[in-house]
């Protein structure tokens, strides 16, 4: 069993039926809504626990295009559009919008399922590049740094560098084994270059830089404290 949400969106009573029941019987959890209106609702009151939204192009008081544009405005949350069209211009409609996959109507509920599992797998492999360190957040992918929710600028050298502390976290490491790792031995400076550039790193991390300790006739250590 997992503990994912899925919010299925259709005007048809018949088809949020059949598809819940072969959701449900892969263990997820299903919310239904039959138009527009309910949707954008259903989605609001449940927003933090909605892992992936099936929604159907044309239904009363808004249609699926609507819905789409106005959930992108607050959420990435994965959306894949269920429609009797299946028209190349529909579709990269929908992608441009912000469309994760289209499948076209009448569909195979195993098929339909599938596709929602291979989204929700990328989903989280995507998501398990993203790690918190204390508050400060680094997405290997993005290479990206935040720190208590703000992106901090870091040279791809200082990136390189507080990756490498991180990846090391609770262990002391000596300039020398620094140097081999990060500058990849094709530096024959000073090992006084680490100094400075921890020195700018921590700068940058503002009150999390504390997590970066000196060793004294060692090198550094990076420790959530």
């Amino acid at each position: 069993m997992n503990d994912m949400t899925i919010l299925v969106v259709d005007d048809e009573s018949r088809m949020r039926k059949l598809i819940k029941d072969f959701l449900m019987q892969k263990g997820y959890s299903v919310i239904e809504a039959g138009d527009g209106e309910e949707a954008i609702q259903k989605f609001t009151e449940n927003e933090n626990k909605i892992s992936l939204i099936l929604l159907d192009v044309m239904m009363p008081k808004l249609d699926g295009w609507s819905v789409l544009r106005q959930i992108r405005q607050t959420s990435k949350v994965p959306i894949v559009m269920l429609t009797a069209r299946g028209e190349e211009q529909d579709e990269l409609f929908g992608f441009e919008l912000g469309v994760d996959e289209y499948i076209s109507k009448p569909f195979s509920p195993k098929i339909l399922v599938a596709r929602v599992e291979a989204i929700l797998k990328r989903v989280k492999e995507k998501e398990n590049n993203v790690e918190d360190y204390g508050g400060i957040v680094i997405d290997s992918d993005g290479r990206t740094v935040k720190v208590d929710g703000k992106q901090i600028e870091l040279s791809l050298r200082e990136y390189e560098l507080l990756k490498y502390l991180v990846d090391n976290a609770n262990i002391a490491l000596s300039r020398d084994k620094i140097l081999n790792n990060v500058w990849n031995y094709d530096y024959y400076g000073d090992s006084r270059t680490i100094d400075s550039h921890i020195k700018k790193i921590r700068h940058k991390l503002g009150k999390k830089g504390k997590y970066i300790e000196t060793m004294r006739g060692v090198g550094y250590k990076f420790e959530v404290k």
